[in-house]
């Protein structure tokens, strides 16, 4: 027996977001946490900015798609809430919306290649390797996929348990 995935779940019995989404998600909005970081800097906040992104272009589109993970954030906040319950269908298709974001992010990276005529620098190799592992892992994790059916199987499980659909089972097995 395998007592391994016990760590997965919070003490309410919820399983809890892997560590690797919460990578993920910092690593496409890696923008946004240099803006922030630029922010702590009193004497040039340009500086930081331009050690990571030299063009000013690609810092901008580095914001932008790093706004779909912010909301993805938010998400994983509000499923670890449970609520607002608005949110469910939402958090239901996160897969999705992490493979839509993980394939701009790769389009964002082909143009900062093609920007930089082709030439290997650490910080793109690291990129497409994070990137790479982070497809791997979003279709491959049981632990993940775990995580995405959890606030629907908890729906399901409320669903039959609510008063008038169990009057209504113990009504068909008498009649």
């Amino acid at each position: 027996m395998n007592f391994s995935n016990i760590t997965w779940l919070d003490e309410k019995g919820h399983i809890k977001p892997p560590i690797f989404l919460y990578l993920m998600l910092i690593f496409i909005a890696r923008g946004w946490c240099i803006f922030a970081a630029s922010l702590t800097q009193a004497s040039d906040r340009a500086a930081l900015v331009a050690l990571f992104y030299p063009q000013k272009s690609d810092f901008i589109m580095a914001l932008v798609a790093g706004v779909g993970a912010v909301l993805i954030y938010v998400l994983v906040i509000a499923e670890r809430k449970r609520s607002p319950l608005w949110l469910r269908p939402m958090f239901n298709q996160l897969k999705w919306m992490l493979l839509l974001l993980l394939l701009v992010d790769g389009a964002l990276l082909v143009e900062r290649t093609i920007n930089a005529y082709y030439l290997y620098s650490w910080s793109t190799g690291l990129d497409a390797l994070f990137l790479f592992w982070s497809f791997i892992y979003l279709f491959q994790s049981k632990r993940l996929n775990h995580y995405f059916s959890d606030w629907k199987n908890e729906e399901e499980y409320e669903d039959a348990v609510k008063p008038d659909n169990l009057e209504s089972k113990v009504g068909n097995k008498g009649g």
